[in-house]
């Protein structure tokens, strides 16, 4: 008897796959627009996350193209499968930030040294600095993050949110759909950086957890806002 190995797909891919079968049938047929994001969100029974996770799926696929203001087109008949790996979506790792960041940043209001607070606020200038510019990284953002999370003072939680970061820039998924964000104009909220600093200065960390957890919380709701079909 011939088994197979049971696996269990991520949410976005499975309804990814379901798309790509009722594109594969034809319906909607190339150059058609796919219902709005919202809609779809209600018929599939997921997150409005989830619906943009699988467009990007579909995108890198090259089975559609996501049109910023227009919507999502089909762009033609796809093959057998995917071709993304069963990668974290970039909301799934967003959602695991928001809940180690901000107990982290709790964690670090009252362990924090006057030595990290001072490279944070240098963190905030070079912030500023790759804003400005035409092609940026968001490497200050991402060193002022995982910083935080070293300053909470436990090894367990910050290799893990510094491993979050990892996925952040390796899942293609997730790098694919920050490269679009980025270059249509979505960058790093300075002043939401500042409020967390300034919690974490005054050694508060019921006003730390919130900051950082309202920060990541305005990150989704802003990606969301962004490359809106």
């Amino acid at each position: 008897m011939k088994i197979q190995t049971v696996k269990v797909q991520r949410l976005y891919l499975q309804v990814a796959d379901q798309l790509r079968e009722l594109i594969r049938k034809g319906t909607p047929p190339p150059g058609e627009r796919l219902p709005s994001e919202r809609d779809l969100a209600e018929q599939f029974g997921v997150g409005r996350p989830t619906i943009r996770e699988a467009m990007i799926a579909l995108e890198i696929a090259g089975l559609v193209q996501i049109r910023s203001g227009s919507g999502v087109y089909v762009l033609r008949r796809p093959g057998k499968s995917l071709s993304v790996a069963n990668d974290p979506g970039p909301f799934e790792i967003l959602e695991a930030r928001m809940l180690f960041e901000a107990e982290a940043c709790a964690l670090a209001a009252e362990r924090i040294s006057p030595e990290q607070i001072a490279t944070l606020d240098a963190l905030l200038q070079d912030m500023e600095q790759e804003n400005q510019r035409e092609t940026m990284t968001e490497a200050a953002d991402e060193k002022f993050h995982c910083l935080i999370a070293e300053a909470c003072g436990n090894s367990a939680i910050g290799a893990t949110v510094r491993w979050l970061w990892q996925l952040r820039n390796e899942s293609e998924i997730s790098t694919h759909f920050h490269q679009r964000v980025r270059q249509e104009g979505s960058r790093p909220i300075i002043d939401d950086h500042r409020r967390i600093v300034a919690a974490l200065r005054q050694g508060k960390a019921s006003a730390a957890r919130n900051a950082m957890r309202k920060h990541l919380q305005r990150v989704i709701d802003n990606l969301l806002a962004s490359s809106q079909g």
